[in-house]
């Protein structure tokens, strides 16, 4: 069985490989590993490997881990990258660095709101529901100017870019058309923006896709820590 010191070794590996494919950097391209369900004991793996960025999907879970390691490391990146409900704002205000799924003004006005004067802003994306598709979370790519032009009006929360999770395919083509209309939105959106410089696309299954269609950002959970758990967790 693979360390996952050997996993982050093997991910790595494969960000850089897609990266030079296409032409990019591959210090262009963050690895976020996505601890959800995982023990401490895994994450102090993780870190102890040197990794930094770490995205988790429930709030209570998340918060719990964000506190414990802020004792111990409090340079690490915490990214809340699950559904967002109202009751539970404040405390992912008051403990992440970065939120990856706001697709409503009322749910990005609350974080802002309850953001403590005393921490940086909240670094936030605009989810985008690039599929169509009414089961998945996200605004249509039509609303996210709109969406945007509120954001920037709030004082506590920096909007930083745009966040997709795409229906699943295992054809690498239609990986890419899946892709292709955020990325070309980012690309339009940054001509004119300051600091928006985060487009979060691409998973285990879709990394090279993702990677090829300009994604800053990687979500990959089992590739470094194994599978998950999901029993009693929060909804």
């Amino acid at each position: 069985m693979c360390s996952i010191k050997q996993n982050l070794v093997q991910v790595t590996r494969q960000i850089s490989v897609a990266a030079e494919k296409c032409g990019r950097d591959e210090q262009s391209v963050t690895l976020m590993a996505v601890s959800k369900t995982k023990p401490i004991s895994d994450i102090e793996a993780a870190v102890a490997a040197g990794h930094t960025c770490f995205g988790e999907n429930y709030v209570q879970e998340g918060v719990e881990k964000v506190q414990y390691f802020n004792e111990k490391h409090p340079s690490l990146d915490w990214h809340f990258i699950g559904p967002i409900q109202s009751n539970k704002t404040r405390l992912i205000a008051e403990h992440f660095g970065w939120v990856h799924t706001i697709d409503r003004f009322k749910t990005a006005k609350r974080l802002s709101d309850q953001r403590p004067e005393d921490m940086p802003p909240l670094q936030v994306l605009i989810q985008v529901n690039t599929s169509g598709e009414e089961s998945k979370s996200g605004i249509p790519l039509d609303e996210v100017e709109s969406l945007a032009r509120d954001i920037d009006a709030l004082p506590r929360i920096t909007l930083r870019g745009l966040m997709c999770i795409p229906q699943p395919e295992s054809d690498y083509d239609r990986q890419m058309s899946a892709f292709a209309p955020l990325s070309a939105l980012f690309t339009e959106m940054q001509v004119t923006r300051d600091n928006f410089d985060t487009l979060s696309m691409g998973m285990s299954g879709d990394l090279e896709a993702a990677v090829a269609s300009g994604s800053t950002m990687v979500r990959i959970g089992t590739a470094v820590f194994g599978a998950r758990d999901y029993s009693n967790k929060e909804s």
